[in-house]
């Protein structure tokens, strides 16, 4: 598989979700199922275990064997950016080595979680897992998660001097911080948007596409999101993003994925499991998730609204 130029993972790249089953092992075949309606679909890239793919509930070795699986199903058909990030350097670094020797595009790699380190202590992690691949890695910037935000003046510094660094998952929702990002980084720095509201605002801006978990239930619509804003289509765009904006609202009424698995279950899509800590939706917002399905069509008929 030949790895694509960094500079062409561009549009939609979808943040998969990953399936259980009831007992709460891995579905590989409703994983492959996903896999295959994705890219029948339209959407432009697939990432997986990002937060929405739930790794953080996953053995290192689970994670190496999601990404193995996802790659050879992906087959190199549309751009492949797996998360190998943790809070420990040396299993990054393990498993960003296993995305590049199956031919991932890029690595997505996550700020580390619940250490809360300097920006120098950001600046030398990133530079070790940098240092370590010839593989492009994407910052995945999440302070809402990780309690800690990559400032503007690292990335720049890591983009300096690691030149692999090629680009952020930005999901601080701060969007004067995105511009600071791509003013500081340079305009060719392939920042994607990582808020769902703020997908068409980063294109805006220049950016270079969006990891919106919104893409598991409507794929063709995230992805004509970009295609619109590429096209210079920027009224009919925004037309999409505002009607796209109750599902978007919806899909985070608690911690991302459980009400999107609980959506997927609704439309047949997954069996929606969830790994501890994570659990179903509340009640109350079972219903809102499923009145919100409703408006979009997106409920089987022998589901009722």
């Amino acid at each position: 598989m030949t790895r694509r130029d960094p500079s062409t993972l561009r549009g939609s790249i979808v943040p998969l979700v990953t399936p259980f089953t009831a007992d709460g092992s891995f579905d590989e075949a409703t994983y492959l199922e996903l896999i295959e309606w994705q890219i029948d679909s339209g959407s432009h890239g697939i990432s997986t275990l990002g937060t929405t793919g739930e790794p953080t509930s996953m053995s290192l070795d689970e994670r190496e064997h999601v990404t193995e699986l996802a790659a050879h199903a992906i087959g190199g058909r549309v751009p492949f950016l797996p998360g190998t990030g943790t809070n420990n350097l040396d299993d990054t670094i393990r498993l960003t080595k296993t995305a590049e020797r199956l031919g991932a595009d890029a690595a997505l790699v996550l700020v580390p979680y619940h250490v809360r380190p300097s920006q120098e202590g950001l600046y030398r992690y990133f530079r070790s897992v940098a240092d370590a691949v010839e593989l492009p890695i994407v910052i995945y910037n999440i302070p809402g998660r990780t309690a800690v935000n990559m400032e503007p003046s690292t990335m720049a510094r890591l983009r300096r001097d690691a030149p692999n660094v090629v680009g952020a998952k930005e999901s601080n929702k701060d969007f004067e911080h995105v511009s600071r990002v791509l003013h500081a980084c340079g305009r060719d720095f392939l920042v994607y948007s990582g808020i769902e509201l703020l997908c068409y605002p980063v294109l805006a801006i220049g950016g270079a596409g969006h990891v919106s978990a919104t893409a598991n239930l409507l794929p063709r619509e995230i992805a004509r999101l970009y295609d619109l804003v590429a096209a210079g289509r920027f009224a009919d765009a925004l037309d999409l993003h505002y009607h796209l904006l109750p599902l978007n609202d919806v899909l985070f009424v608690e911690t991302n994925p459980g009400p999107l698995k609980y959506a997927l279950g609704l439309t047949g899509k997954i069996t929606p499991v969830l790994r501890a800590p994570l659990c179903e939706p509340s009640p109350e917002n079972q219903e809102k998730i499923r009145a919100t399905l409703a408006l979009y069509d997106l409920l089987p008929a022998e589901v009722p609204a």
